[in-house]
């Protein structure tokens, strides 16, 4: 909404130092987003005055039509004699009236004017269009023709207005009234303590049975309408300038007398209204949807199939209007013709939701629908109405109609019971009641309290004695954003000023702090961080693609997906089911826009449907829903676990000067899989599987015991080669996924310290000899089973396989054991009675032989 300062000082006496800047502040600081002030004519400079052609001469032998003209401009040049112009413009004529800018001036862009030769001609100046003195567009693209009455040598900066500053303010979907200056004009008048000259406050006409015939079918969809006659209109009439200028300053272009005249009417007091050519309509004007098949041409000269939602203005022969909207070509006021001389005007009120989704349907967002669909004033139609009709009146010499018709639907005014002191809880300041009820008043509440318990108050020192003090406030009509208290305080509080709230730090309960599985997901994202992964945030949202390019079975439960009702994107429409596809796009995009060394990982939430969740009830609005109520809410969500997921490609350790580096391998996916369950507390078991998107060799699955029994928590390794070719992944890319609620489940929730001992260590290593089937995790299992409470790690560092020396189908796995006794120093006989135990069990259970 642009907000000329000029016009809004008409309604709000204003301090006359206050610029448009400070008139920013104070509407900012009560709520509305005033996103500039622009200053136009700031750089303009004089002489720049009224001027009369006397002669045109045209210039031959150009490539474009040249006229030298002279140009009667009274004592402005300081001779009184003619000023010789030179003017490429055809639409002015000799005895015109045109704006004429002497040499000495500056226009807008510090574009200065000086006498010079052009043409062979010296032009003494410049006949103006409106584009060069910043005026906007003003539809006739050529030299600006002002009326005749206009006397030679007027200042023609202040005639035209051209000095101003402009509010630019974005208007939330809250604050409809302030799409007109009445509503900024009532904002700008509680933020300076002055009165509001309402423009809406007009003396008008009761209504009659003499008025053109309305007939309301769709009272829902439009609870009020009012309908005036004027006739006798001049046809030649134009819009003054005055009037051309504030439109030109709101944003609008000038049209014709009649459209200007309701535009003008609706910026000014919120409310859309449409002139009709009465000559044009047929029988008494209807409001009704729309049957199915109908056609309408609007005044864009588009014909626009209806759909029987949409609510339409009609008349005997169908629809003339599309209601809210835009109204029909066919009753438009023809101004090229000159020939309407009588207009019915309408002023209406129409349901905010219907106009919405019919402006949206048909992609046809106009300056009624967008004040519609935020709600306009109900009871300003009948003044919009008398407003354009004494403007239609004074302007165009018609004569207002005698009738007039107004059809209301009964309705009650909304009425909300507000605590006294509910700003004051809502803020955490104390306003008191006093404040409250002026607050309210401002914005045009009635207020109106409970007598007894305010004086109980006052008896009280100030609190109630008896009975609870409460208001009861009568919301203004052009306030259908005011429903509930909660509206109510924070109106309380914007107008007394956000910046006047403390800063208040929340103090959380004693013993209330973050919960296990909370600890344990910040524990996770630090230890992967600190290895080098990178996080990435994706969207939850994946698409059948994805689950191909990953080469899962049909029966793979991951491809049972919650579906979106209404998806940001319909290639992924569902919620995902593992967090692979979110990151390894991730990865896809980081490596082909150049960094090729990638580690990433991403913590969150999957959606696992089971297929058993029901449709909830609806829960109610009025009451908290019951413990029964939630309950079944949730049991209508699908299964979330929270899980963790990695992906590697390229060198996991750069070359450098220090050596050569390697490049990352499914053991560096196990290896993240390992420090993720260390920090739940967790060491899990690795065994090798098989399972998508995994290579079939290079597959691990993780286990740990869960309440008991040994549960799959996750897998790690390498993509399968046909993954990475589908998804355009760099070669060997591998990953890993584990379900953080399952190992939460596993560990234990205080992560215990590791105890360090003051006695030296004992290492002694093994190699083992094993047939190439047999896991190491297992043979490690055995070792560390069998060597007991004195082995505190054991690490494989060695894997050795040669036919000749150990034999077909067997394999060597080196392990160094590290012994050490919480209380004394070990003997080398109980370090080795240790290892003997450790490989005696070893060889028991997975046939294990010493090398050598």
């Amino acid at each position: 909404m642009r907000v000329p300062l000029s016009w809004l000082r008409e309604y709000v006496d204003l301090p006359a130092t206050e610029t448009g800047r400070d008139v920013q502040a104070k509407l900012i600081s009560a709520g509305l987003e005033v996103e500039t002030v622009e200053q136009l004519g700031a750089d303009l400079k004089g002489p720049l005055v009224v001027g009369q052609v006397l002669t045109i001469e045209e210039l031959e032998g150009f490539k474009k039509p040249i006229r030298f003209c002279t140009v009667d401009v009274g004592q402005a040049n300081g001779t009184g004699e003619p000023q010789e112009i030179v003017c490429g413009a055809r639409n002015f004529a000799v005895g015109d009236k045109v704006v004429v800018v002497l040499p000495g001036a500056v226009l807008p862009g510090g574009f200065a004017i000086a006498a010079r030769k052009t043409y062979g001609k010296t032009s003494h100046g410049m006949i103006c269009s409106s584009d060069e003195l910043g005026m906007g567009d003003d539809g006739s693209h050529g030299i600006i023709v002002l009326p005749p009455e206009h006397e030679v040598g007027t200042d023609a900066i202040e005639l035209l207005q051209l000095v101003d500053e402009v509010l630019d303010i974005a208007v939330t979907p809250d604050r409809g009234y302030c799409l007109s200056l009445r509503g900024v004009a009532r904002e700008a008048a509680i933020a300076y303590g002055r009165p509001l000259l309402d423009p809406a406050l007009l003396d008008v006409p009761a209504p009659n049975a003499f008025g053109h015939p309305v007939q309301i079918a769709d009272p829902f969809g439009c609870d009020r309408f009012t309908a005036r006659t004027v006739t006798g209109l001049d046809p030649e009439a134009r819009s003054p300038i005055w009037l051309q200028r504030r439109l030109q300053k709101a944003g609008m272009r000038p049209i014709s007398l009649a459209v200007d005249i309701t535009n003008y009417v609706m910026l000014e007091l919120g409310q859309p209204l449409h002139a009709y050519d009465r000559s044009r309509i047929e029988g008494a004007i209807g409001v009704r949807r729309a049957e199915r098949g109908e056609k309408l041409t609007t005044l864009d000269g588009a014909t626009r199939t209806l759909s029987t939602d949409d609510l339409v203005i009609t008349d005997d022969r169908g629809p003339i209007g599309l209601a809210g909207v835009m109204g029909g070509a066919h009753t438009e006021i023809d101004d090229t013709e000159g020939t309407t001389t009588e207009v019915v005007i309408e002023a209406a009120h129409f349901d905010p939701v219907s106009i919405a989704r019919t402006a949206r349907r048909h992609k046809l967002s106009s300056e009624a629908s967008r004040r519609f669909e935020r709600g306009v004033d109900p009871q300003a139609a009948s003044a919009a109405a008398q407003r354009t009709v004494d403007l239609l009146v004074l302007l165009a010499g018609g004569t207002a109609d005698a009738g007039v018709t107004e059809v209301v639907a009964p309705s009650a005014p909304r009425t909300i019971t507000i605590p006294a002191d509910h700003p004051d809880k809502v803020a955490g300041v104390t306003y008191g009641r006093e404040t409250v009820v002026r607050r309210l008043q401002q914005i045009g509440c009635d207020v109106q309290g409970n007598a007894a318990a305010w004086n109980a108050s006052l008896r009280g020192g100030g609190r109630a004695t008896g009975g609870k003090d409460e208001l009861i406030v009568t919301v203004p009509s052009w306030r259908p954003d005011l429903t509930d208290p909660n509206d109510l305080a924070e109106e309380v509080i914007r107008l007394e000023g956000y910046e006047n709230l403390p800063s208040t730090l929340p103090r959380p309960l004693p013993g209330h702090g973050l919960t296990d599985r909370q600890r344990l997901h910040r524990r996770v994202g630090r230890a992967l961080a600190g290895a080098g992964y990178v996080e990435a945030l994706n969207y939850p949202f994946i698409g059948e693609a994805a689950l191909d390019q990953l080469g899962l079975d049909a029966d793979d439960p991951r491809r049972t997906v919650a579906t979106l009702v209404n998806p940001l994107s319909d290639e992924e429409p569902a919620l995902r089911t593992t967090l692979l596809p979110g990151l390894l796009g991730a990865l896809r995009r980081n490596d082909g826009r150049g960094s090729h060394d990638l580690a990433l990982f991403e913590t969150g939430l999957v959606f696992r449907p089971t297929g058993q969740e029901e449709i909830p009830a609806r829960l109610p609005a009025d009451r908290r829903p019951t413990g029964e109520e939630l309950a079944a809410l949730d049991a209508a969500l699908p299964h979330q676990p929270r899980r963790v997921a990695v992906v590697l490609a390229g060198a996991r350790e750069q070359a450098g000067w220090w050596g050569k580096g390697r490049p990352s391998d499914w053991a560096d996916a196990v290896e993240a899989a390992r420090l993720v369950a260390r920090e739940a507390g967790v060491e899990p078991t690795v065994r090798a599987d098989q399972h998508a998107p995994w290579h079939p060799g290079r597959c691990a699955a993780l286990y740990a015991e869960v309440d008991g029994a040994e549960t799959l928590v996750g897998h790690a390794g390498e993509l399968h080669p046909r993954v990475v070719k589908a998804m355009h992944l760099p070669e060997r890319t591998c990953a890993m996924e584990v379900d953080l609620d399952l190992l939460q489940r596993a560990g234990e929730a205080l992560v215990r310290a590791p105890r360090i001992s003051t006695f030296p260590v004992a290492t002694q290593d093994v190699a083992l000899v094993v047939d190439k089937p047999v896991p190491a995790a297992e043979v490690e299992a055995a070792l560390r089973e069998g060597a007991g409470e004195l082995l505190e790690s054991i690490r494989l560092f060695d894997v050795y396989e040669n036919a000749e020396q150990l034999g077909d189908g067997r394999k060597s796995l080196a392990y160094a054991l590290r012994f050490r006794a919480a209380d004394r120093t070990l003997t080398v006989d109980e370090a080795t009675a240790a290892r003997e135990a450790a490989v005696a069990l070893a060889a028991e259970r997975t046939g294990a032989v010493l090398r050598g």
